[in-house]
């Protein structure tokens, strides 16, 4: 018997910049934080709960050693309670989310958390990589049987970004534009209180650090790219950021006899992969695969979270698909909120699921574009 599986809780910390207000708490200590949280806010001992999942990209130096372990021990969850980190890149604890329904709905676990963490102060992007250079350990991509089949070619995301402008014809102004909307939106949600329920504060940080109130397009215009000739600049692309976020999640058996109050259902989850020279255009067949999945068409979706790695990302997404785009990130997306790697996909997941309640919305759809040609797609419904 296949169970269902619900969200009962979901938490985040704010976003910290880069630099900022959570740059000095140590990884383990923000995913304590979340962990305590998300199992207080449902009302669950933890230890009840089967397993931790927790998305983490850059596996080095304070983030190593199984992070989702560590913090497990700190956030003082009884021993017995298991813990594994994963790295399924940018998507790491969207993933972590699909890995806990699909054991909730295989009736082998009844409680699991889904979380994320990245303190990209601390442990800057590429770490790992830059580490294991340093240290003689060879480089990622460069093995025989991949050089017979891509050459010498780079893979970037920077390049991929730029590959999907071109294609889809998205060009800079439009870009801007979209960025301007993503800070616009997220400062509106700030300033009304949309992110109070899902946000603990961390080390005295109440909101999210990342929107920029004195940005303008003007100001947008006069970036330089981020490589000679391109497009992109840093005001279209996401923040590098701080942050972690988990959500409970719990079979259908486990809500009944624990007496918990489901938020949503996870209703489809998908993950595909994709050309690795676009890399970030996953998420245009993930939707249409988990769309199909659950039965439902685009219309159907009142509410959209598209991971903003970069702004061509979700423009070229929306065009492809005809997305409604008030409806995709209306709360602001990783260009203003900020982007910390393992922790995005929980944190896209929680405020889609508190936003989906507080609107009524019945059905939101999450994706994200991810590292080395891949995305995740996830559909909820509200439970109410």
């Amino acid at each position: 018997m296949v169970e269902a599986a619900y969200i009962v809780s979901a938490v985040r910390t704010p976003v910290g910049r880069r630099g900022g207000g959570l740059s000095d708490v140590h990884p383990a200590d923000l995913g304590a934080l979340v962990l305590r949280e998300v199992a207080n806010r449902a009302g669950v001992d933890p230890s009840h709960i089967d397993d931790v999942i927790m998305g983490c990209v850059d596996q080095v130096g304070a983030q190593a050693s199984n992070i989702a372990r560590t913090a497990v021990l700190s956030a003082e969850y009884p021993v017995h309670v298991p813990a594994t980190t994963i790295d399924r890149q940018c998507g790491s604890s969207q993933q972590a989310v699909h890995f806990a329904a699909q054991a909730v709905a295989s009736g082998t676990q009844n409680l699991v958390v889904a979380a994320g963490v990245e303190v990209m102060s601390l442990v800057p992007l590429g770490s790992a990589t830059t580490a294991g250079r340093d240290a003689g350990l060879g480089e990622p991509r460069t093995g025989n049987q991949w050089r017979a089949r891509f050459g010498s070619e780079s893979f970037t995301q920077f390049a991929g970004a730029e590959l999907i402008a071109a294609h889809w014809g998205i060009d800079r102004l439009e870009m801007e534009e979209f960025a301007y909307a993503s800070h616009s939106r997220a400062i509106a949600a700030i300033d009304s209180g949309a992110f109070d329920q899902e946000v603990v504060p961390c080390n005295g940080i109440v909101h999210d650090e990342g929107p920029r109130r004195d940005t303008s397009l003007e100001r947008m215009q006069g970036l330089e790219p981020l490589r000679p000739g391109g497009t992109l600049t840093a005001g279209v692309s996401s923040q590098i950021s701080d942050g972690a976020a988990a959500l409970l999640v719990a079979s259908g058996s486990a809500v009944e006899r624990l007496g918990l109050q489901p938020l949503a259902r996870i209703a489809a989850v998908d993950v595909v992969g994709s050309d690795p020279r676009f890399m970030l255009s996953g998420p245009i067949p993930a939707t249409r695969r988990v769309l199909d999945k659950a039965g439902l068409s685009l219309s159907d979706i009142g509410h959209f979270e598209v991971n903003e790695a970069f702004a061509p990302v979700v423009l070229a997404w929306g065009k492809e698909l005809g997305a409604d785009m008030d409806s995709t990130n209306p709360l602001g997306g990783a260009i203003a909120l900020g982007h910390p790697l393992g922790a995005t996909g929980a944190r896209l997941m929680t405020t889609l699921v508190h936003a989906m309640r507080r609107n009524g919305t019945r059905w939101g759809l999450q994706t994200m574009c991810e590292g080395g040609g891949m995305a995740n797609a996830t559909i909820l419904e509200s439970v109410h």
